[in-house]
């Protein structure tokens, strides 16, 4: 064999390629790119690497490349979570009917049941004939950020003060005026306890439609509805008036819409028959742990419970904790969050000291916003929180109740103030 052919032949290197396989080597960057699209299996075999399939949506959830590699030729490869995701814009210039969707907006945001009822919006929009614009009103101030990636062709906030707080009869007289300039071919509201079936069925009395109550499957022809207590569905012909149950739909996730602002020629005013008399003070640790809004749950990493305690009442702040600190005799059985303990559906999960064990985690699934407090960054719980802060929770939990007593303080100053 000549030199040239010995020259040609091409020599395995099985220590390179363990090190390509085990991607805890610490050289192991060095031998394989993160944005390799192949790599060399336990075989050594070339494979597709799954961290290269598809890319990272606006909420954080990867999705499947359906371009079969063209995606980065298109501007939409492979990009952090962390990163702003522009997507394609869905505009309605001249509708030829309206949709309207009537928000919870509890704390002045869009809630998950809001946003299933917005993409439920759009598939009664796609079954109907026309170009059809989604009309979202909310009443109160708004804090909401993403109205353009959840759903919202045309926008409606009825931010004055006569809007404010439980008015009922003001939020009736104001869709009423909805209903006479913009005509909507369907009205939906959530059905829940937060204002949506109320006004829903004050609407439906008004305007004498019989609503679908507890909707969950609807399309422009037939409406499916749960009864009895959910064991039973009931199937009729879908109504201009739903109300709809959590999960009637998939949210919008993958299109911006315009979110265009609008406005009603008159706001009409009311003479109302019930005042809101502002919220009456309740022990946050009289409402049940399973219907809290707000939990300040203590784990393993409390070593000082009455501040504790202290910040649970300056927090306003329903008290829970882990299986260890339950079992250590800190809090009572009843505290105990997790699916050994108690399920909760908190909006604010304030967690401090729980590194997050799975059993804990099962039961803080359904909150909406979870908060942790550890020393530990890597822990289970900071992951899973949208917020964290490393570091001692006796200082934490310290800064935390000063800088709330001073905010609260800072109103009655102001209103001194004025008063001199």
């Amino acid at each position: 064999m000549s030199n040239h052919n010995l020259l040609d032949i091409v020599r395995r290197d099985p220590r390179a390629e363990w090190i390509a396989r085990n991607r805890l080597h610490p050289l192991h960057g060095t031998l394989v790119s993160d944005d390799a699209a192949e790599v060399r299996g336990p075989s050594g075999l070339l494979r597709k690497n799954p961290h290269r399939v598809g890319f990272i949506g606006p909420n954080g959830i990867k999705r499947i490349d359906r371009l079969k590699g063209n995606a980065a030729a298109s501007g939409k490869g492979r990009r952090s979570a962390s990163q702003e995701v522009q997507l394609p814009l869905h505009r309605v210039e001249n509708p030829d009917f309206y949709i309207v969707v009537v928000a919870d907006m509890v704390g002045g945001r869009l809630t998950g049941h809001d946003k299933d009822v917005l993409g439920q919006a759009h598939k009664l929009t796609a079954g109907i004939e026309g170009a059809g614009a989604v009309l979202t009103v909310g009443f109160g101030s708004a804090k909401e950020e993403h109205f353009d990636t959840a759903g919202v062709d045309r926008l409606l906030l009825l931010d004055d003060d006569i809007y404010e707080g439980y008015c009922p009869e003001q939020r009736l007289a104001a869709l009423l005026q909805v209903e006479n300039e913009y005509q909507p071919r369907h009205w939906l509201f959530p059905d829940s306890v937060n204002g949506g079936t109320d006004l829903g069925s004050r609407l439906a009395a008004r305007l004498y439609e019989r609503p679908a109550v507890q909707a969950w499957q609807v399309d422009h022809q037939t409406a499916v509805c749960r009864g009895a207590g959910g064991t039973m569905d009931i199937t009729r012909a879908t109504p201009r008036l739903l109300m709809l149950a959590e999960e009637c739909a998939d949210q919008i996730d993958e299109t911006r819409h315009e979110a265009l602002p609008v406005t009603l020629t008159s706001r009409p005013v009311v003479m109302s028959q019930l005042h809101d008399q502002g919220p009456v003070a309740v022990d946050p640790n009289a409402v049940a742990l399973a219907e809290a809004e707000f939990i300040l749950s203590a784990g393993n990493g409390i070593h000082d419970w009455d501040q504790f305690h202290a910040a649970a009442a300056v927090l306003g702040a329903t008290e829970g904790a882990s299986r260890v600190a339950v079992d250590d005799g800190f809090m009572p059985r009843f505290r105990q969050v997790g699916a050994t303990g108690t399920w909760v559906t908190a909006r604010v999960y304030l967690a401090v000291g729980i590194s997050g064990a799975i059993q804990h985690m099962q039961g803080i699934g359904q909150c909406d916003k979870v908060i942790a407090i550890n020393t530990d960054a890597g822990c289970d719980m900071v992951k899973r929180a949208s917020l964290s802060a490393i570091g001692d929770s006796e200082e934490i939990l310290g800064e935390l109740i000063k800088r709330v007593q001073a905010f609260r303080a800072q109103p009655s100053i102001e209103g001194d103030q004025d008063a001199a």
